[in-house]
Parts: structure tokens; C-alpha cells; sequence
């Protein structure tokens, strides 16, 4: 019996472990792949990076062509950027990835600890999953740039980042194979090894006594693990086979112990064959632990052998046993059984089996199991011979079993919920209970191309306001006043889910342009209404964008209600758009001006015109406004107007106003060389730059000399709620021997306050104020007004829109500093305003 649990248990070890092999060489052809698809889309990368080493100020064209080379081998590359000063502008390929132009890393929360960790080591850093500003998900591969300097140093260029299709890369190394007969999980998101969060695979696989090995990264590593599909075998294969061989030779063992009962009746007369069968009988029985006993039928004496008084708990004293020694050692529950099976097999002379336990003498319960067989002495007396053995191991360890199963089961059904709940919490959201953003993109990919769908995305109006002014806990109660409203309206088969903060999505099927114009109607009437929380009259609105399929899939359709809904809240709000042709023709149209814009920026279409100051009094020159002019290769020379507001949406102005000043400061120094005495040169700077952290560190550079340079600030920068950033940099301009201008005064939001605060060295009256001063008494005292307002300041006066002689007389009558205007000099190049300069032929005109 030993050598039979032993030869098991040592045949299943050896199944494990056989198995574990197996998993493990599998695992490995995984990791391989996963190392060599990683590196090697990497490598393909350094190229463009030793290139970009090369040529620092690579456009978008140039960028494209080298990028597009890569793209032409076998690769899982997504797409590749190039973030110079770690702002997203290089882009391949640029289709379907336009939202990650612009993107500022060090204001992205996913990815700005990975990028900086990049420049500030100066090493490859290998992040991800993480979700695409584009869309999807990706490794990156964030690899910093630096490029040699003129002192045999070098700078800071940038970021390249390799992105890295997340579905490509794991079908290109088997873990989507179909075929693929193990369960595999990874674990060590952003190269974090086993330590890292599980990106990949089912938490059962880490938790099911795995195989595991490391994956090695560029900068870090994971750890990948893998069990068989339906988790290790509870059983060797061979379990059955091992098991009938060892009941085989059990039987041989048996078998013989019957055949010497048998003989001992047959072979009285030959007492030295019968010691010799008896000793071997003895052997046999030692071996098994089994005892032998005999029951006479008719004065119920036992003849118990040593071990079957060991099994009850009896002294080996030879002494006769009677039945109650038999029938009071057997457990209550089980004597009514135990003599119902005896006396059945005596009453019809048949084979006796029972099993039932004992009660011994100290107390012990033991589970014993019996057979004997009916038997006729010499004498025709009727006796039951049988043989007993414990089998209280056997009970206790499949008792076990069943405990073990039933826990088993109960747990698998304990994961079957948890994992319904998990799977709920993933795909809902748990304000709402509406479906989120991940459970959309998976209904839309099921749905296809539907014969009349219609998404209508859903922006709360005023939202934000009621969320700072009472608090969180009312913006929730908002949200779920919102989303009761929306699902009130619409229909049951309609599909309302909530995608971000304040935003929703209704998908319809079957309602034509009238239906969905009446089911917005309805939203927007119904949420303009009041809403009380806590004594508070809360009151918001929404904005609503449709757009129904017209042969395009759910995900453009998606794009085109974010577009609708776009131009619903620049039309006002609290209203709703459909996405139509117009709108499709305005978005190609901005594409066109966007695509020539980065275009003319590589081509330095921009350059700086000059429209001279001049004295109020004297009419001498005294300073020079640079201003942004667009040398468009087929529409001439372009103001900012007709470029300016996809630029900004570019985050390029930032570049044409440093473009204006490098031009400004070189001009400036050539008119000093030519005895041109221009006093001072004034350049507009956006907001955008003056949230640049970087932008004291620039002008620096320069070497700016003191009193040269005014910077324009224009006045709806909103200068009394600005930022610490914001006023740093201010200050530290000024600092600079940087004069601050104030432009556009009168139009925005400055006040008083802001011009005690910023002290500006002039501010310049909008030409709004000015031109009406010649035929309006009012006007003309609200200018004078301005005018006196910054003389008790000390701050100069600029008045702009000077177009006739009237308006030059009159703003020298009420104080004004400093003229500029059409009637004095219009804007012109800096060859052209040089030659004007030499001229004064303004003079005459004064």
C-alpha cells in the first residue's frame, strides 16, 4: 500500500514538472519575440534620431520622408513624433493621428514623468501601455535628443517617440495566437518589472503558481508568466494506468492470502504444509495490515487475529471475543448498518462487506472496512471468515477532497461574480451608472456601418461654474440630474453613455433629421430648468452636435458630432448643431490653411513688416511696431487675421512671435550700423509665450539692450487674474531693460488695478476709440480721459488708427505721446521702411 502511494505521488511530480517544462519552453519562444519586435522597432527609430542630430531644425516635410522609410519595413510602429522642446509638431504618419500635434508633455499627467525622466537621464525610456492623445493605446519609446553646440557641448533638441501598436506587437510575438495553448500574463507596466501593474493577461494566471520569466527593455523590463489553458492538470495522464498495475499486483498479493484459506480446510491432515502456508498467510497479512477473523454463526464466538485487536483497541491476548465485543465497539450511528449487512450475509450464506467506524476504548474514531465469506467446517458448522483493514486514512483523505472541490467551486463561482462586477465597473460609469467611454468604442465597433445611425454628443453649459461655486458634491448631483434627463428622452433603444466630465452620448438608431432636431429640443428644454440642491437655484445648460452616418463608420461619425458640437457652443450654447457639408467644407478649409501655415513656417513665409511711431509733438520717429505678415506663395502678403486663429489652435504663435522678434532685433541692428537712429522697437506677444517657462532663459540669449525692446501685451490676456507663471515672466522682462506695452487699451479686460499693479511703460489706445474722435464730442472726451488716466501714472500714450490730419491735430490737443497710423506710415518691409525712414517726407505732410 506505501509503495503504491509513493510510486504516485512520485509520478505526479515528475507529470509537473513535465508540464511546467513544457509551459516554460513556450514562454520563452514569447519572450524572444516580445525582446526582438521591441528592439528592433527601436533601432529602425535611432536612424531618424541620428539624423535629427544632423539637421536640429528638420520640418515637417523632411521629417515625413525619413519616417515614411522606416514605415516601409516590417515593423509594429504606430507612428513616430519628433516634440522639440517637448511639443509635439513633427508627426508620421500625420492621418489619424492630428490630435497628438501640439500635445506638451510636460502637461500630459500620463506621459510627462516618462519624458522628463528621458531628457534628465539622458537614456531610452521605454513606457506604456498608455492611451494615445490620438486614439488607442501604445508603448512609447521616448528617446532623447541632443544636438552639438557652437563651445563643443551640446543642447537639449527634444523627444522622439516611437509609438508602438499595442495589438500589433502582441499578435507579431504569438500572444494573440488562436492557437496558443497556454494563458499568459504580463506584468511590469512602463518596464517596471515583476513589481510593475499587470498590463496584459487575466490576474488568475499570476495567481495560478505560473511559469515566469523576464522580459529585457531598453530601460527595464517585464515579467511575462503562463499557465496551461484551463490551468495545471489535477491528474498525470497516466494516473490510471500506474494505478490498475498497482491494484494488479495488490490482487497478487490478495489472491493468494484466499487460496491458503482455502487449502487450510483441504490440507488438515498435512500439518507441515499448513505451517508453511499459515507462515506465509502471516507474512502476507503483516505486510498488508489486515486482520483475519472468524465468526461462528451458531455460538457467535470471534476468533481475532494481533491485528484485528489492534484495529479495536483490544489487548493481543489470545482470549476469545465474543459478538458484543464486536457489536459495542461499533459507532451508534453506524450499528443498526454494520448488523444489518452481517445478518444478511448470514442469513444467505453470501459474501459479507461493510464499513462502518469504531468507537476504541481511548476514545479514537477509526473508519475500518470488512469482507468474509460464508464457510461450512468438517463438522457442517456454519461459520463467516473474513478479513479487516483501516481505512480511516482513505475516508479522511477523500473527505478532504470533497471539502476541497466544494471550496473550489464555491470560489470559481465567488470569481464568476467578481469578474461580472469588474467587468460592470469597467464599462459603466460609477456616477452615473451609464455606460463610459470603453463601452462605447466597443458598442460602435460591434455596430459597423448601421442603415440610419446618429450620434448626438452632449456638452453641460455652465457646468464648470456651479462645480467651483459649491462644490463638488453639487457638480455630481448636476451630472446625475443630466443624465436622468437624457435618458428620459430618449428611447429604450437608444444608447446613453458618459465619456467625460461633463459630456454625453446618445446613439440612435431609425430617427431621420426631424426626430433628432426634436429629441435635442427636448434635452435642451428640459435641462435649461431649474434645479435645487440644498436651498441653491442651480441653473445650466447643453450644447448638442448630431451627426448621422452618411456612409462613414462610428468612429468618424463620432468625430463629426465633436465637430457639430464645436461650432453649437461658438454659435452661443445652449443649442444644437448638425454636422453638414458647410461644416465639412470649414474643416478642410482650416486643414488647408493649417497644412500651409506648418509649411510656411519650414519655408519662412513669415516674416516682420515695420509700421513706424512718431513723436505727437515733433512728429520724429520714435519707435517702430514689428508686426506678423504672411508671405503666402499664392495670396501675397497675408495680416494675422486670415491666419492667426489656426495658428493659435497650432500652438505655432508662439514661434511666428519669436520669428518676429529675431527679425526685429537683426533689423534693428542694421538700422544702428546705418546711422539709422530708431530709438526703440516694440514686437506683440502672445499669451501662449508668456506661459513659456523657458521664455527668460531665450531672451537672455539675446543679449537685449536696455530700452531697445518693447514687448506689447494685449489687454484681454486678463491681466488681473493672471498666473504665478504668468507674472514672473513679467516681471523678470522688465528686469530685462524690457519696456511692457499694453496694446488694444479700452477694448478688454485691464483695469485700473492691473495698471498700478503691472506698470506698464505705455499703453496704446485701440483704434476702435480713436477713429470716431473727429465727429464725436463723447468719444473724443473718453480719449482724453485715457489720456490723463496714464499721464497720472507716468505712463506714455500710443494712439493707433491715425488716419488723417484731423486725428493727428486733435490727439496732440489732448496730450497724446506717440502716433501711429495710416495718415502717418503704413506698415511696410524692413528694406521699405528703411528708405522711408531716410526720406522724412512725412515731415512735409505734418
Amino acid at each position: 500500500m506505501v509503495c503504491a502511494v509513493v510510486a504516485d505521488q512520485q509520478n505526479r511530480r515528475v507529470s509537473d514538472q513535465l508540464a511546467r517544462a513544457d509551459v516554460l519552453a513556450k514562454v520563452n519562444v514569447i519572450r524572444a519575440k516580445l525582446e526582438g519586435n521591441v528592439n528592433g522597432n527601436l533601432q529602425l527609430v535611432q536612424g531618424l534620431v541620428s539624423a535629427i542630430v544632423t539637421e536640429p531644425y528638420m520640418g515637417q516635410q523632411r521629417f515625413a520622408s525619413l519616417a515614411g522609410n522606416l514605415f516601409a519595413q516590417k515593423s509594429q510602429l504606430h507612428n513616430i513624433a519628433g516634440a522639440p522642446d517637448l511639443v509635439i509638431s513633427l508627426m508620421y504618419p500625420m492621418e489619424g493621428n492630428e490630435k497628438a500635434i501640439g500635445l506638451d508633455y510636460r502637461k500630459n499627467e500620463e506621459q510627462r514623468l516618462a519624458a522628463l525622466r528621458a531628457r534628465d537621464q539622458r537614456v531610452l525610456v521605454f513606457a506604456g501601455p498608455v492611451k494615445l492623445a490620438q486614439g488607442g493605446r501604445g508603448f512609447i519609446g521616448r528617446i532623447p535628443v541632443f544636438v552639438p553646440t557652437a563651445g563643443g557641448g551640446d543642447r537639449f533638441w527634444g523627444i522622439v517617440s516611437a509609438v508602438v501598436d499595442v495589438d500589433r506587437l502582441y499578435a507579431a510575438s504569438g500572444l494573440a495566437d488562436p492557437d496558443l495553448d497556454i494563458d499568459v500574463a504580463l506584468t511590469g507596466k512602463d518596464a517596471l518589472g515583476g513589481g510593475g501593474e499587470r498590463f496584459f493577461g487575466n490576474a488568475t494566471v499570476v495567481a495560478g503558481n505560473p511559469v515566469a520569466a523576464d522580459v529585457q527593455l531598453p530601460s527595464g523590463s517585464w515579467e511575462i508568466s503562463a499557465i496551461p489553458k484551463g490551468g495545471w492538470p489535477a491528474a498525470p495522464k497516466n494516473q490510471w494506468t500506474l494505478r490498475a498495475l498497482m491494484a494488479l499486483a495488490g490482487a497478487l498479493v490478495v489472491v493468494p492470502i484466499l487460496v491458503a484459506g482455502r487449502l487450510f480446510g483441504e490440507r488438515q491432515r498435512n500439518y507441515a504444509e499448513l505451517r508453511r502456508l499459515s507462515g506465509r498467510l502471516e507474512l502476507a497479512l503483516e505486510a498488508s495490515g489486515i486482520g483475519v477473523w472468524e465468526h461462528d454463526l451458531v455460538t457467535n464466538e470471534l476468533l481475532w487475529d494481533e491485528r484485528v485487536n489492534e484495529i479495536y483497541g483490544k489487548p493481543a491476548d489470545g482470549k476469545p471475543r465474543g459478538y458484543s465485543d464486536w457489536a459495542l465497539a461499533i459507532h451508534p450511528e453506524d450499528i443498526e448498518r454494520a448488523k444489518q449487512d452481517f445478518d444478511s450475509a448470514a442469513a444467505t450464506k453470501g459474501p459479507y462487506f461493510s464499513q462502518y467506524r469504531l468507537l476504541r476504548p481511548d476514545g479514537a474514531v477509526r473508519h475500518v472496512r470488512t469482507r468474509a465469506s460464508f464457510f461450512q467446517d468438517i463438522g457442517g458448522t456454519p461459520k463467516l471468515i473474513g478479513a479487516e483493514w483501516d481505512v480511516t486514512s482513505d475516508v479522511l483523505l477523500n473527505e478532504n477532497l470533497i471539502r476541497e472541490r466544494q471550496l473550489s467551486e464555491s470560489k470559481n463561482a465567488e470569481l464568476k461574480l467578481a469578474k461580472a462586477r469588474i467587468e460592470h465597473v469597467a464599462l459603466h460609469d460609477s456616477l452615473t451608472g451609464l455606460p463610459n467611454r470603453r463601452y462605447l468604442d466597443e458598442m460602435l465597433a460591434e455596430t459597423g456601418q448601421h442603415d440610419r445611425m446618429a450620434l448626438l454628443h452632449l456638452d453641460l453649459d455652465r457646468f464648470k461654474q456651479i462645480n467651483d461655486t459649491l462644490g463638488h458634491a453639487a457638480g455630481d448631483a448636476m451630472l446625475m440630474h443630466a443624465s436622468r434627463v437624457i435618458t428620459a428622452n430618449a428611447g429604450s433603444a437608444d444608447f446613453v453613455a458618459r465619456i467625460g466630465g461633463d459630456e454625453f452620448i446618445v446613439v440612435s438608431h431609425g430617427r431621420d433629421d426631424d426626430e433628432l432636431a426634436a429629441l435635442a429640443d427636448r434635452i435642451i428644454e428640459e435641462m435649461r430648468q431649474p434645479v435645487y440642491y440644498r436651498g441653491h437655484q442651480c441653473r445650466f445648460g447643453v450644447s448638442i452636435g448630431i451627426a448621422a452616418n452618411s456612409g462613414v463608420d462610428a468612429k468618424q461619425l463620432l468625430v463629426n458630432a465633436d465637430l457639430a458640437l464645436y461650432r453649437a457652443k461658438g454659435h452661443g450654447r445652449n443649442r444644437y448643431e448638425f454636422f453638414n457639408e458647410e461644416l465639412q467644407s470649414e474643416i478642410v478649409r482650416t486643414k488647408q490653411i493649417a497644412d500651409e501655415i506648418l509649411g510656411g513656417l519650414e519655408r519662412d513665409e513669415f516674416i516682420a513688416y515695420y509700421q513706424p511711431q512718431f513723436d505727437a509733438k515733433t512728429l520724429e520717429i520714435v519707435g517702430v511696431e514689428a508686426l506678423s505678415r504672411w508671405k503666402h506663395p499664392r495670396r501675397g502678403i497675408l495680416a494675422p487675421d486670415a491666419y492667426l486663429k489656426v495658428a493659435d489652435e497650432l500652438n505655432v504663435v508662439a514661434l511666428i512671435d519669436r520669428i518676429v522678434l529675431k527679425d526685429a532685433l537683426e533689423n534693428f541692428e542694421r538700422w544702428s550700423h546705418s546711422h539709422l537712429n530708431i530709438p526703440r522697437v516694440s514686437v506683440n506677444v502672445s499669451a501662449r509665450r508668456l506661459e513659456d517657462k523657458d521664455l527668460i532663459k531665450g531672451l537672455r540669449e539675446l543679449a537685449i539692450k536696455e530700452g531697445t525692446v518693447s514687448f506689447e501685451l494685449v489687454e484681454s490676456i486678463f491681466l488681473d487674474e493672471n498666473d504665478d507663471l504668468v507674472t514672473w515672466n513679467i516681471e523678470h522682462i522688465k528686469e530685462l531693460g524690457i519696456d511692457i506695452e499694453i496694446d488694444d487699451f479700452g477694448t478688454g479686460y485691464a483695469s485700473i488695478v492691473s495698471l498700478l499693479k503691472l506698470r506698464p511703460r505705455r499703453l496704446k489706445i485701440d483704434r476702435q476709440l480713436v477713429t470716431p474722435i473727429t465727429g464725436s464730442m463723447a468719444q473724443r472726451q473718453l480719449v482724453s480721459s485715457i489720456i490723463e488716466i496714464g499721464k497720472s501714472l507716468s505712463i506714455e500714450v500710443v494712439a493707433e488708427g491715425v488716419e488723417t490730419m484731423e486725428h493727428a491735430r486733435i490727439l496732440k490737443e489732448l496730450g497724446c505721446d506717440i502716433l501711429q497710423g495710416y495718415f502717418l506710415g503704413r506698415p511696410m518691409e524692413a528694406k521699405a521702411f528703411k528708405t522711408f525712414a531716410q526720406s522724412r517726407k512725412w515731415l512735409a505732410v505734418g
